[in-house]
């Protein structure tokens, strides 16, 4: 047996969920989604639904609230007086991690953005969610390059909605 059960208990699965425009990698544009797609939503929501997640102060500020349902781990290298008392701030991403160890859901825990926050978590990642827009954007935040690293598929499901045509991804280190 590969990892024993406390093991896994002990290292909970960290996994990257982003939507990204096909080519050129776009995530975001002045801090808004680029498309909008409901349905890349509700997965986003169904997926790190009771589970803790981790993301930069620029994504906590964009999203605008806190997400229900999930601790809500924010990277900030400063202090920030006035953040909301549901929030747990993290000084670094393995500060993040290591919080995210005593929250519910903790077998899983999903880095959620923004662009320096996805670069640094690819080396720790197991897996990637994917929402793939079969179309490009212009845009001034972008997901690193991850082709090299993450190259297993687990799942691939093509999806057309609200005029894009979009596949979801399940990628795991290859």
């Amino acid at each position: 047996m590969k990892d024993s059960f406390l093991e896994i208990l002990m290292n909970p699965k960290i996994s990257i969920i982003v939507a990204i425009g096909e080519g050129n990698r776009v995530i975001g544009d002045k801090g808004k989604l680029p498309w909008n797609i409901p349905e890349d939503l509700k997965r986003f929501r169904e997926t790190t639904a009771g589970h803790p997640i981790i993301m930069g102060r620029n994504t906590f500020f964009s999203i605008g609230r806190v997400l229900p349902g999930r601790t809500n781990i924010v990277l900030s290298d400063t202090v920030w007086g006035d953040a909301p008392k549901e929030i747990v701030i993290a000084h670094s991403l393995k500060d993040a991690l290591e919080k995210a160890e005593g929250a519910p859901g903790s077998e899983g825990v999903f880095v959620i953005g923004g662009g320096m926050v996805y670069k640094e978590a690819l080396s720790v990642a197991d897996r990637l969610y994917i929402t793939l827009i079969h179309s490009r954007f212009c845009g001034d935040a972008f997901f690193p390059e991850y082709e090299k690293i993450f190259s297993k598929v687990v799942s691939r499901e093509e999806r057309e909605s609200d005029g894009y045509r979009y596949e979801f991804l399940v990628l795991e280190r290859g």
